[in-house]
């Protein structure tokens, strides 16, 4: 058995998880850290597409991943090997982290000197676009394989999300996917989010996607520095 930490979280006690979240972000302003939920259906390709971030976000800014799922410890234990700080959260069932089972994950990292922590929620389309976890920001992955009418299906996902990232672009041709019309029912759905079509395998968009990251943790922490 690995030595990776895994925490046991139990659902919130508060019954206002908007305003738990808002302190939330308030305290990790304090602490000049930058959260960023990430969330997707299951094989979308979140872990992917964070092990492929790992050489391009080294040497440019100080990241750790907590990884939620219901069980098991797979994704941390790749995370960690990739030589990227990690935890594994078991949230005891639930299909999704409120702010206060994420504050618990957070209690228990070692984060240091981190400036960025992204939690790799739950594989759901649903339940994690219900619950504020006290992120700065939302991003969800849409995998070419689920099809383009993904935001006409599930709208509260893509109406929380800050940023759109359309992954399996290689294999794009092996399947009856618009990126136009994914792209149009998105914006359908939220006129403010960004996307960015990138393949996690390939390489492709994979530094637009760490410049966008990198860029929206800089304005957080700033004025305030390490």
């Amino acid at each position: 058995m690995s030595d990776l930490k895994v925490i046991e979280v139990k659902q919130s006690i508060f019954e206002n998880n908007d305003k738990d979240a808002d302190l939330l972000r308030s305290q990790l302003k304090e602490e000049h850290t930058f959260l960023l939920n990430l969330m997707s259906s299951p094989g979308a390709g979140k872990t992917t597409t964070l092990l492929a971030l790992a050489d391009k976000l080294k040497d440019r800014i100080k990241w750790g991943v907590m990884e939620a799922d219901i069980d098991s410890a797979v994704d941390a234990e790749a995370m960690r090997d990739a030589g990227v700080p990690s935890i594994q959260i078991h949230t005891g069932g639930m299909c999704h982290l409120d702010a206060d089972m994420t504050r618990q994950g957070l209690k228990e990292f070692d984060r240091k000197d981190l400036e960025l922590v992204i939690l790799e929620n739950v594989g759901n389309l649903v339940c994690p676009a219900e619950f504020d976890t006290g992120a700065v920001k939302n991003m969800t992955i849409l995998s070419v394989p689920e099809g383009h009418d993904k935001p006409l299906k599930y709208p509260l996902m893509y109406e929380t999300c800050d940023l759109l990232v359309i992954n399996k672009m290689d294999v794009i041709e092996y399947f009856d996917f618009d990126r136009e019309k994914a792209a149009g029912y998105a914006k359908q759905r939220n006129q403010d989010i960004e996307i960015l079509f990138i393949s996690a395998k390939t390489g492709e968009g994979m530094d637009e996607l760490a410049d966008w990251i990198v860029k929206n943790v800089n304005e957080w922490i700033q004025p305030c520095s390490r």
